[in-house]
């Protein structure tokens, strides 16, 4: 996946100058091979030859069909719709997203087409056109049929499992993007300031800093 980033932590000062030295001479030959195996998206992102090779026949082709994915950022954004905090599902790419996954875990695309078709035809049941297509009010009727599993006619089986898969791919896709990151309001892991022990806590064992661990460490 491409949502979540390492963190690198590179220890040279252990590294002597000659050492330094030797390693930058051979450092252009091996990143000249590094990006000719990787190619552009090795300036974005970091990856082994094999993993860009998986990564690119995924996305080499198509799985959804134009009309599938209108659908499915028609559905997404009734999901997660724009607010005041933050943007909508397809603001975050989660139809992207969700192209992505079908493709990646083979197993999910029966279930999401099969599923897309079922809502096109209870749509042309009941409103003689593609879900796509209807009015806010007439999309939200359909979905409020299959979104509440316990509240949902037997008859409505298949589509409210198909929701669930199409719910649980939306939030995964929304809250792994950078829109939805902020949108919890996750900082991250931030530097911060350690005041060593309290004095409550030092002076219960008997113990204090030395001023020149108060100058120097504190």
């Amino acid at each position: 996946m491409d949502r979540r980033k390492s963190i690198k932590l590179m220890a040279w000062g252990s590294i002597g100058t000659g050492v330094f030295m030797e390693a930058c001479k051979q450092s252009d030959k091996k990143t000249t091979v590094k990006k000719a195996a990787l190619g552009d998206p090795f300036t974005k992102i970091n990856r082994m030859p094999e993993e860009l090779d998986a990564y690119n026949k995924t996305i080499a082709d198509k799985f959804f069909r134009p009309h599938e994915m209108e659908t499915v950022a028609v559905l997404s954004d009734i999901i997660i719709p724009r607010d005041a905090i933050s943007g909508s599902a397809t603001d975050a790419k989660v139809p992207d997203f969700i192209e992505f996954i079908v493709k990646d875990k083979p197993d999910l695309q029966t279930p999401m087409r099969g599923g897309l078709l079922w809502l096109d035809l209870q749509s042309a049941k009941r409103f003689s056109k593609a879900f796509k297509d209807c009015t806010s009010n007439e999309q939200l009727q359909l979905v409020d049929d299959i979104a509440y599993p316990e509240k949902a006619k037997p008859e409505m089986k298949q589509g409210v499992s198909f929701f669930n898969l199409m719910r649980n791919l939306t939030a995964t896709g929304f809250y792994t993007s950078e829109i939805g990151v902020k949108d919890v309001g996750y900082m991250g892991n931030k530097p911060t300031k350690w005041n060593g022990v309290p004095n409550d806590v030092l002076k219960q064992y008997s113990l204090s800093y030395s001023e020149k661990e108060l100058r120097e460490c504190i």
